[in-house]
């Protein structure tokens, strides 16, 4: 049988009980929503165990009589696809509200800072903490040491409660000895990963302050992370679905009133030269009480799951070095990852830089990561929700050698995430600028609404590599119920080496003003390369991939795709012609996305795309129709 190290064998719990561990794409607490970074990418999955829900229907199904004809489109049973539907459907919710307030969160820094040279520098002071949580232990705790949990918590006579005191204890002295070193190299650190923001003194000396405010939120995340995993070992996973979105409150009440102290960019134009030291020290505190504040929202969560923290410094023989020498190919991976966002980091900072020098705003790293943010919410919302889902049901198929359940599986996820996938890509193709505007030029004038307007055309850079990116991650899961972890780490060192250098080629070929667009367009391009990489690797080990029922499923989207994003582009075109500014921009935005959506369904329907008319059908039922 099957699981990951240190994961108890399927049907060895009394009684048939089962914890489930939710896969976590590992998006950090601090910067989720910002998108600061290629986290979504970060794939680490944890132990996984089959959720009681899912068990149960599975059970009742085998135990009912069955019914007179499976519904089209229902592989494996409509109740099961139901009860995957429907656990996608919760943990969506969760994710929809924490992006929400991200969004917002998003809005409110850029009107107080802009996405110009200091929105550069913080987003560079905030993406720092976040790069080096993930690359020392961030992986770590999810592959590893939560299976671990759940072990303890199944094996211990005290109900695993002294291990995971001992694993918080060692993360606590872990980081705050990270923190303080990080504190300490903060201007090397800076360098690291924006060197032109060290090329002037008061640039500089802004951009570490910032850093070093940031820095210490590397120790909340790592507890944060800890007590929800000890939470979710324990069937609890309210918590780490909703405390972001009290970070996400808290940075909104800072920037709103730094914008009320300070006034916003569009009428301050705020530079790393010009803030003043308690303006930073306002937006540096505030980023980090966020953390903070996140973290002790979790202590009453865990007293509620009679779990009582004590400190304990008996770390020897307890399997936590075990755990951590299992965690080498996972910290190779996140190296690989991080490695060739490193360079996109660097290399749209000095473009955002030289451009902002030129006359052109909102073009370098700010931007890109506000349109990352943007693009990355269909994967967040549906793809990662939808096989979180279907992800116990895989591990089980895999564990049982099952290799046909295994392909079907990943049929299934590959079809029905495409359903939201491809026409959320052409949206954000053919209204990606009305989007950008719609977003982060609230009430701007013109200079404020030109650098949405760039934020806009990176979205619709990326647009299309949503595509890619989500299959990646669908396939992806079927090397992980193997637990093989090495053909991951392979596929990201080809996907990082692809992004770094498209990076590269954009820098030496494109004017400044448009080498993150071309950034933005090879990030995509490279989950393409993924993909192409990574398929024949999944056929050979799961005997094929249904390649002719995907193949039709995604030419039928995108075939009914192309003539909805030619409606919506014109419509926007025309609505922002004729009213123009940020109200034309929203106008365009609901009154072209409404269309093209309708335009898309209407296609769709015509050409009898199972997956969409199924998902259809369960909405309307939903609704009571």
């Amino acid at each position: 049988m099957g699981g990951y190290p240190g994961q108890p064998q399927y049907g060895g719990a009394p009684g048939g009980q089962h914890h489930f561990v939710p896969p976590i794409e590992f998006d950090p607490p601090l910067s989720e929503e910002e998108a600061t970074m290629q986290v979504a990418a970060v794939a680490v999955p944890p132990a996984v165990e089959p959720p009681a829900d899912v068990l149960a229907d599975e059970q009742a199904a085998q135990q009912a009589p069955a019914p007179a004809a499976a519904p089209a489109g229902a592989p494996g049973g409509g109740g099961k696809v139901a009860s995957l539907l429907n656990s996608s459907a919760i943990m969506a919710a969760g994710t929809l509200v924490s992006r929400g307030t991200g969004f917002v969160r998003t809005m409110v820094i850029t009107a107080a800072i802009g996405v110009v040279v200091m929105g550069d520098s913080y987003n560079a002071a905030n993406t720092l903490p976040t790069l080096l949580y993930i690359l020392i232990g961030g992986g770590a705790l999810n592959a590893v040491f939560v299976p671990q949990l759940v072990r303890s918590m199944k094996n211990d006579a005290d109900g695993g409660t002294a291990y995971a005191s001992r694993l918080l204890t060692l993360v606590m002295v872990g980081l705050g000895g990270v923190v303080f070193l990080a504190v300490l190299g903060a201007p090397v650190l800076v360098r690291l990963i924006a060197e032109p923001m060290m090329a002037n003194p008061e640039r500089a000396d802004t951009t570490v302050a910032l850093a070093r405010y940031c820095l210490p939120s590397i120790f909340f995340m790592g507890i944060h992370v800890v007590m929800g995993q000890i939470l979710n070992a324990r069937g609890r996973f309210g918590a780490m679905m909703w405390t972001p979105v009290l970070n996400n409150i808290v940075v909104i009440f800072t920037f709103s009133a730094y914008i009320w102290v300070y006034g916003g960019f569009g009428s301050t134009h705020v530079a790393p030269e010009t803030i003043s030291p308690e303006g930073v020290r306002l937006l540096g505190l505030g980023t980090l009480v966020g953390l903070v504040v996140q973290s002790l929202a979790m202590i009453p969560y865990l007293r509620g799951a009679d779990f009582r923290y004590r400190p304990r410094f008996d770390w020897r023989g307890h399997g936590l070095g075990k755990a951590a020498r299992l965690a080498k190919w996972t910290f190779f991976f996140v190296l690989a990852n991080q490695a060739g966002y490193l360079v996109i980091t660097q290399l749209s900072t000095k473009a955002g830089a030289a451009a902002a020098a030129a006359g052109h705003g909102g073009v370098g790293l700010a931007a890109f990561s506000n349109a990352l943010l943007i693009w990355q919410l269909p994967q967040a919302v549906i793809t990662v929700s939808i096989m979180s889902a279907v992800l116990p049901r895989l591990s089980r198929a895999a564990a049982d050698e099952d290799a046909g359940a295994v392909r079907d599986d990943i049929s299934y996820g590959l079809r029905t995430t495409a359903v939201a996938v491809v026409p959320a890509a052409f949206l954000f193709l053919s209204l990606g600028p009305a989007i950008g505007r719609a977003i982060y030029a609230v009430g701007g004038n013109d200079t404020v609404l030109d650098d949405a307007t760039n934020i806009g055309l990176m979205l619709s850079a990326f647009a299309l590599g949503l595509i890619p990116y989500s299959a990646q991650y669908v396939m992806l899961r079927g090397f992980y119920a193997y637990e093989d972890t090495r053909t991951p780490f392979s596929n990201t060192v080809w996907v990082a080496a692809c992004q770094a250098g498209f990076a590269v080629l954009c820098w030496l070929v494109l004017p400044a003003e448009w080498t993150v667009i071309g950034i933005a367009f090879g990030y995509g391009l490279a989950y393409a390369i993924g993909v192409v990489v990574a398929m024949p690797k999944l056929k050979k080990r799961i005997g094929g991939l249904d390649t002719k029922r995907v193949g039709r499923t995604y030419s039928r989207l995108a075939a009914a795709c192309v003539p909805a994003a030619l409606v919506g582009l014109g419509v926007s075109l025309g609505v922002q012609q004729a009213l123009g500014g940020w109200p034309g921009s929203v106008a365009a935005l609901v009154a072209a996305g409404g269309l093209q959506l309708a335009v898309f369904v209407l296609v769709a329907k015509r050409l009898r795309i199972e997956e969409l008319n199924s998902m259809l059908g369960m909405v309307r039922g939903r609704l009571g129709r």
